[in-house]
């Protein structure tokens, strides 16, 4: 019980610096990178840490095939695999950021203003 009263003191006490860290990752969720793709790689789907679709690129012989219905389905398979990718990776660099500031990685969750 005492050791989680520690725990929000040490949070409440580092919070401006806890804000901080959390604006520096906000902003470079932008240069985490992740690809998925699909069909043996008929279809592949980056992705960034702000869950932005930076690019989709089709094999020629997707352009030309005639299942629309398979295409569409590769691409949202790759899609969700680089989704996939990117949300583990967000969540290492959350436990990297708050095992830094000396705080449970999962602490932070549930603190107004920071996710």
């Amino acid at each position: 019980m005492f050791g989680k009263l520690g725990q929000m003191a040490s949070v409440l006490g580092n919070m401006p610096r806890i804000q901080e860290e959390m604006q520096k990752f906000q902003q470079n969720l932008g240069q985490i990178i992740a690809d998925g793709e699909a069909g043996g790689g008929v279809v592949k789907v980056r992705v960034n840490g702000r869950m932005e679709v930076l690019s989709c690129q089709l094999l020629d012989m997707a352009k030309t095939g005639q299942d629309r219905e398979l295409l569409e389905d590769l691409i949202k398979a790759a899609t969700n695999q680089a989704l996939q990718k990117i949300r583990q990776q967000v969540a290492e660099e959350y436990t990297k950021m708050f095992a830094s500031l000396g705080l449970p990685a999962g602490m932070g969750m549930g603190l107004p203003g920071l996710m």
